[in-house]
């Protein structure tokens, strides 16, 4: 097998041929029809993942955690002034070895020199400056030290850039500061609104900075979070400390002649980063000593770990998972990290791409496209479950129904069916001349009639809809509270898939129904919240399902309703009347609108999902008055029976 790679140029699917938009819509369904409406679902969703297929947020956000709580267990805030400690002591006490062994009177000096030296690490680092070993290694372990000391305040202030500054030289040093330099007078430049060249710039040290800035912009702000991290590490000691480590600091820059331009780029990068503040003291639990370096490198992860855990976490006004630092990302946790948020940004837009989702006035929304997507996997998942029934597999061969004959006839096209008109097209063949053709008796007027495909015509007929169906969906705020409130939402949708995409000619109508009942469109299945009213209004939702139905008086016609309490409300005049319990006027008023169904030609069917006493006395009484069909069931197979009996029914 070959393979071929190319470069991202935009148009390529990020999340792979492997996760189609269909699947994340159907991944959200369980949220969307709970009520958490289209952008919950979808924040749920990038919480947990897809399993099989991304990491969601919170499994990236709790190794972010873990990755943080080892790092603040290895930090040691007073390492870098302890290794320095831990190392001058032993230069100092090989140099305090060798004077033992000696008798003149410099020696005691030197002791006495040695014995005088201030307790803080710059202050003995300012006095032994000046001061020549007696031993020789100890003289070199101190040069060494103090070269190791330039070269981690370079890098605890530069990072990447220090790496091209090992064994400091003086000429390195002054083009380091003239780098400064330039890059001070550029940053002045822009503020002035003054031209400026970042190009040449790059082009005489681009070589100091091995990440390759793409434009001031970027330097800058990797200049400022390298800055930061060392402020917060000074805002994490103690006072003493701090003064200890910034009076080292201080000193290092003087001797290499860099502390102006420094103080000049701070000041600059603290302009121009506000929010790149110190933070608040970092916690550690370390023991071991690390070098200043590593120990700013460590206070960098920890911002990179709180950085994102806040973006992921998204508690703040205007947060989009865009705040997410991809880069950042990568270096606290790896590139499949990386790669899953990068995946996690581009569902909504593969979603919208499908027209499976849209924003209006800033609201995420499903669109009808997307119920309908709904719909049909909710179908597939309904037939799966069927198996083998060929009642759940029953396909009709005139989509919507039978036609009925207008008395007219129409030309035959080529691509139609239907049924042939003989008369017309035999006396279509004779008026042409057709008749007499090969094989036709002499003289008897009886020969064959020769037809050709401009001779057929076919019967005209009207399709109309054979079924019209009234769904009514109970939206109480008991549905949600026990359940049901998903399972029969599912079941609307796959009743639409199914009657959309196999019986076109016939028609559904849902209605949802609390205190009011009024029409609803399938999208509206997936918006957010709960109907938090009292009321059962099944009259009002009886009614409005017969104003729909008389629509089509010519066709078989039908309501679903779905409930799981009895009736508790009615209308009187516009305003909805609540009694619980019910009072005898709401179920009168509830089954008189029922009769008006049955005596009107229409079949009732009610699926209920509780037992109650109350609602099973009731559908007693209106299964007696209207004929009706009522079904005690599980929700879970509610679905599965309403497809199941729909199309058993349609097929008679």
């Amino acid at each position: 097998m070959r393979t071929r790679y190319f470069r991202w140029d935009g148009s390529q699917d990020p999340l792979g041929p492997d996760v189609p938009a269909a699947d994340l819509l159907e991944e959200m369904s369980e949220d969307l029809l709970s009520g958490a409406g289209a952008q919950g679902a979808m924040s749920r969703m990038l919480r947990r993942g897809m399993q099989g297929r991304f990491t969601g947020l919170d499994a990236i956000r709790s190794r972010l955690r873990e990755a943080r709580a080892r790092e603040q267990a290895q930090l040691n805030l007073a390492g870098p002034l302890a290794d320095l400690r831990e190392r001058l002591e032993d230069l100092i006490e090989r140099e305090r070895s060798t004077l033992s062994f000696k008798a003149e009177d410099d020696a005691r000096t030197r002791e006495a020199f040695l014995d005088a030296l201030p307790p803080d690490v710059p202050g003995k680092i300012r006095e032994l400056t000046d001061y020549r070993f007696v031993d020789p290694q100890a003289q070199r372990d101190f040069d060494e030290l103090m070269q190791r000391v330039k070269e981690e305040v370079l890098e605890a202030y530069f990072r990447n850039m220090a790496e091209g500054l090992r064994n400091l030289s003086q000429e390195e040093l002054s083009r380091f500061k003239d780098m400064l330099a330039e890059l001070n007078d550029m940053i002045e430049k822009r503020e002035r609104g003054e031209p400026f060249d970042f190009d040449g710039f790059m082009e005489r040290y681009g070589d100091l900075f091995p990440d390759r800035p793409n434009d001031l912009d970027e330097l800058l702000e990797n200049m400022a979070r390298r800055m930061a991290a060392l402020g917060r590490l000074m805002a994490s000691l103690s006072a003493e400390q701090r003064a200890e480590l910034s009076a080292l600091i201080d000193q290092a820059m003087a001797d290499m002649d860099l502390a102006f331009e420094v103080d000049r780029l701070s000041s600059s990068l603290s302009s121009a980063f506000p929010d790149l503040s110190s933070g608040e003291p970092a916690l550690a639990a370390g023991e071991e000593a690390m070098p200043l370096a590593a120990t700013v490198d460590a206070m960098e992860r920890l911002h990179d770990f709180e950085d994102l855990e806040r973006a992921m976490r998204g508690d703040y006004p205007g947060a989009s998972l865009d705040d997410v630092d991809e880069d950042a990302l990568r270096r606290t946790l790896g590139d499949q990290a990386a790669q899953d948020v990068r995946r996690l940004k581009q569902i909504e837009k593969a979603l919208e791409r499908a027209g499976l989702v849209s924003r209006r006035d800033g609201r995420l929304e499903v669109t009808p496209k997307g119920a309908r997507k709904l719909g049909e996997r909710a179908l597939v998942r309904v037939f799966e479950r069927l198996g083998r029934d060929r009642e759940g597999t029953h396909e009709a061969r005139e989509a919507g129904g039978l036609a009925e004959p207008t008395g007219g006839t129409r030309p035959w096209q080529f691509g139609d069916s239907g049924q042939i008109a003989v008369q017309r097209s035999v006396f279509n063949a004779v008026a042409r001349g057709g008749a007499g053709g090969p094989g036709a008796g002499a003289g008897t007027g009886g020969g064959a009639v020769s037809l050709v495909p401009e001779d057929f015509e076919l019967v005209e007929a009207e399709q109309r809809t054979e079924t019209a169906t009234a769904l009514l969906l109970d939206l109480s705020f008991s549905m949600p509270l026990r359940g049901h409130f998903v399972h029969a939402k599912k079941m609307a949708l796959a009743l639409h898939a199914l009657i959309e995409g196999r019986y076109p000619h016939d028609r559904l109508y849902m209605v949802g129904f609390s205190d009011y009942a009024r029409q609803m469109q399938p999208q509206d299945l997936t918006a957010s919240g709960w109907e938090r009213v009292y009321g059962t209004n099944m009259q009002h939702a009886f009614n409005l399902a017969g104003r729909l139905l008389s629509r089509h008086p010519r066709a078989a016609r039908q309501v679903i309703m779905v409930t799981d309490g009895e009736p508790t409300a009615h209308l009187e005049g516009e305003e909805a009347f609540f009694s619980w319990p019910p009072v005898p006027k709401t179920i009168h008023l509830t089954l008189a609108e029922a009769l008006k169904l049955s005596r009107a030609g229409v079949t009732l069917n009610v699926f209920m999902l509780e037992g109650s006493p109350g609602l099973i006395r009731f559908m007693e009484r209106l299964a007696r008055l209207t004929a009706g069909r009522v079904f005690l069931m599980d929700d879970q197979e509610l679905g599965e029976f309403v497809v199941r009996d729909y199309v058993s029914r349609r097929g008679r």
